[in-house]
């Protein structure tokens, strides 16, 4: 089950759409007997099990809660309030049933502190099952009571570690099992052909993937430059060229949540670090 954590958006109907892989409309109907297979805890409040809402009022559902508290976002007004975390499972697995994908967009919403355990005025939030061996979780990050959720400074690491566990509770399949690196094409379910996907979409699911990827690997690249700067061997110019490739790399992620985000993306050239000149050790000086 490979974890995405998506940039934090402003617009609950662009983080559903994206979620859908499609515009949301006022035209389509979604329910919690299918599309949404988890939810807030207040939802009942609106709603009863024969209401069918359709994607738009689910998107305007999710967005009231930063409406009704406008300036709950930040004291500098940066209303990014819509989390959205997507999961995908290892495409040799089994196909979960309603319940299972209910039971991890719970546990999703639990770890990630939107939705703590017993609080009434938790966070507004939904898991969208619509995308083949994919969930998305949405949220809204200003809570019922107009305080912002805390979120868990490493939000990805968490999601990533809960993944692992439901792995082991649900019997699935990790992301490197069976033979298949993490790296290789052929486990990505967005290498498949879909005859109705778009080519943003494609893009997009493309960059979701490669980002966790170079996101894991920067974050090894960073803590291996850590323990070399304050180890006992003192290798200050290997550690130097260890952070001079991780910043490399975090731009890459950069790079690629714009490309994710249908955000236009334009290189600037010269833009990025330069690389560390080459260091020779004491005895290659000493020729």
């Amino acid at each position: 089950m490979i974890p995405v954590l998506h940039a934090l958006g402003a617009s609950s109907a662009d983080a559903l759409a994206k979620a859908l892989g499609r515009p949301v409309s006022d035209q389509e109907g979604l329910t919690t007997e299918g599309t949404i297979v988890a939810h807030w805890a207040l939802l009942d409040y609106f709603t009863d099990e024969d209401r069918i809402w359709t994607s738009a009022e689910w998107a305007r559902h999710l967005g009231d809660a930063h409406r009704l508290h406008p300036f709950a976002a930040t004291p500098k007004g940066d209303d990014r309030v819509i989390l959205h975390v997507s999961v995908r499972l290892h495409p040799k697995d089994r196909e979960l049933t309603h319940a299972e994908w209910s039971e991890v967009g719970h546990r999703l919403a639990r770890v990630t502190g939107i939705a703590p355990p017993g609080d009434r005025n938790s966070c507004r939030w939904i898991a969208v099952r619509d995308q083949a061996h994919r969930l998305d979780l949405l949220a809204n990050l200003i809570r019922e009571d107009g305080v912002r959720a805390a979120v868990p400074r490493q939000v990805l690491h968490v999601v990533a570690a809960e993944c692992r566990r439901i792995e082991t509770d649900l019997g699935l399949l990790p992301p490197g099992d069976h033979g298949a690196g993490p790296f290789k094409a052929g486990m990505l379910p967005s290498a498949q052909p879909i005859a109705d996907e778009s080519a943003s979409s494609v893009a997009a699911n493309w960059s979701d993937e490669a980002n966790w990827h170079l996101g894991a690997a920067r974050r090894l690249v960073e803590g291996a430059a850590r323990q070399l700067s304050t180890s006992p061997s003192n290798r200050p110019a290997l550690a130097h060229q260890l952070e001079w490739i991780a910043r490399r790399s975090h731009i890459l992620e950069t790079d690629l949540a714009a490309v994710a985000s249908g955000r236009s993306y334009a290189p600037a050239s010269g833009s990025g670090p330069r690389a560390p000149a080459a260091v020779l050790s004491p005895s290659a000086r000493s020729r």
